[in-house]
């Protein structure tokens, strides 16, 4: 064997490794709800700008808009009666709530995240779901990895984009957004 050999091995395994990581890394970004939204749809999201938060008891969860959605809200949309713009983007990330029994006030703090749920404004392409998108994908923190959601899953989540769209009708007179923007 030549000496240099083994090098040229340790060197192969150190790319593999390095391309195999690579992958890991971006494969959030190929994760897709079946017939619907692909997550990298969404990419950049966790920079966005924070809408507003809330917390049911058992997830905190963090509301954010891209700079479209950012742009609508601040206009007075949805409370002037107006539809959001297509193009318009927000992420709802879930953690566990967790008490800090030790900090002052035992605030609720994020723990694990639980998921990430999205949606897009594309009134052609959703014409039939209020011209909402939705997506809605698990977190699994021992692979570090999202799968869409399932039947199984609460809420349930059919395998298409207009998952959201049943529970949404609720706010049909709020362009079907729940979320209000936060005052700052």
């Amino acid at each position: 064997m030549h000496p240099a050999s083994k090098y040229i091995g340790a060197l192969a395994f150190c790319i593999a490794l390095t391309v195999t990581i690579a992958f890991a890394a971006a494969d959030k970004y190929s994760v897709e709800v079946p017939g619907g939204l692909a997550f990298s749809e969404f990419k950049g999201y966790e920079s966005w700008q924070v809408i507003a938060v809330s917390h049911n008891g058992e997830h905190l969860a963090t509301i954010l808009g891209n700079p479209a959605m950012i742009d609508a809200y601040q206009a007075g949309i949805p409370d002037n009666g107006k539809p959001f713009p297509d193009g318009a983007k927000m992420a709802k990330v879930h953690w566990h709530a967790t008490k800090k029994e030790a900090y002052p006030g035992q605030p609720w703090a994020p723990g694990k995240q639980s998921d990430v749920d999205f949606m897009v404004k594309d009134s052609k392409r959703f014409a039939d779901s209020g011209g909402w998108g939705y997506g809605a994908f698990n977190y699994d923190a021992a692979s570090d990895t999202f799968t869409p959601a399932t039947t199984a899953d609460t809420p349930p989540q059919e395998h298409d984009a207009k998952c959201g769209f049943a529970c949404h009708t609720l706010v049909k007179n709020r362009d079907f957004v729940f979320t209000e923007y936060a005052h700052r």
